[in-house]
This record gives structure tokens, sequence and C-alpha cells, in this order.
């Protein structure tokens, strides 16, 4: 690998991780808030573009940065074996665990949003499906901050 197809690698990988951060916190801050609003039809139109962007942003970007990463660590001579590398595939793993069930919450809370548009009340399942979504989405979060933490400083040896 040339030095500039390790740099066209890096790139990518360091905008997956932007797509990855930026798309989930502005889904989770404007699922949040509409929901937050009890507008039910802002609510049903946020919902569905939550799962939207869900699947054209989050989705492969997390499977750029898998590749890309893995492919980074093959050309930096990084161990698969070293403390490094366990924490940051545990807590991609963890950030997975996490948003799999934050995935089908968010359908489900589409599929209710949808219906209170033509009862006119959200129903009570919408705001306990939400409590959930919030609770995985914040060690979700918070795991995607430390795995930033671990690429930036490297505090483990990484070989």
């Amino acid at each position: 690998m040339t030095l500039e197809s390790y740099f066209l690698l890096r790139m990518i990988h360091i905008l997956g991780a932007v797509v990855v951060a930026g798309t989930g916190t502005g889904i989770a801050f404007f699922m949040y808030m509409a929901s937050r609003s009890s507008n039910i039809a802002a609510i049903a139109v946020t919902a569905r573009h939550v799962v939207l962007a869900d699947w054209l942003f989050t989705a492969p970007a997390v499977a750029t940065q898998f590749v890309t990463g893995v492919l980074l660590m093959y050309k930096l001579g990084y161990s698969f074996s070293s403390t490094w590398f366990y924490l940051v595939i545990a807590l991609f793993l963890f950030i997975g665990i996490c948003w799999l069930p934050v995935l089908m919450i968010q359908y489900r809370l589409k599929s209710l949003a949808e219906a209170s548009l033509v009862s006119g009340q959200l129903t009570p399942d919408f705001k306990k499906l939400m409590r959930y979504w919030v609770a995985l989405g914040i060690p979700a979060f918070a795991s995607v901050l430390i795995i930033f933490w671990l690429m930036v400083f490297k505090p483990f040896p990484v070989i």
C-alpha cells in the first residue's frame, strides 16, 4: 500500500467516524426534541426521517468504519491481540448491541407515531419506548466518545 493510499484509507476512516458521530447526535437530538414537543405530526415525520437516516448514513458508515479499521490495523502493523484492539472492538460490539435494538425501537416508534396521527393521541407505549431508546443511546454514544479517545491518544500498546 502506498503512502497516498494509506492517507486515503485514513481519510475515509475519519470521515466514517464523523458520519457515525454526527448522524447519531443529530438523530438523537431531533428525535428526542420531537418527542418532547408532543406534536404528533412532528414526531411522525421525525421518526420516519430517523429510520431513513440510520439506513442511509449510519449503517454504511459503521460498515466503512469496520473495514477501514481492519485495513489500517494491517497497514500500521497493529496487533489484533493488543489490549488497545480488544478495548476498541469490545466497544464497537457494545455499540452494535445497543444500536440493533434501537433500530427495532425506531421502527416501532415510527409505527406508533403514525397510528397516533389517526387517533390524535400519543400512546403511552410511545413514551415508554422513547425511554428505552434514550437508555440505549446514552451508553452507546459514550462508547463512541471513548473510541475516539482510544484512537487519538492510544493509551495502551497497539503492538
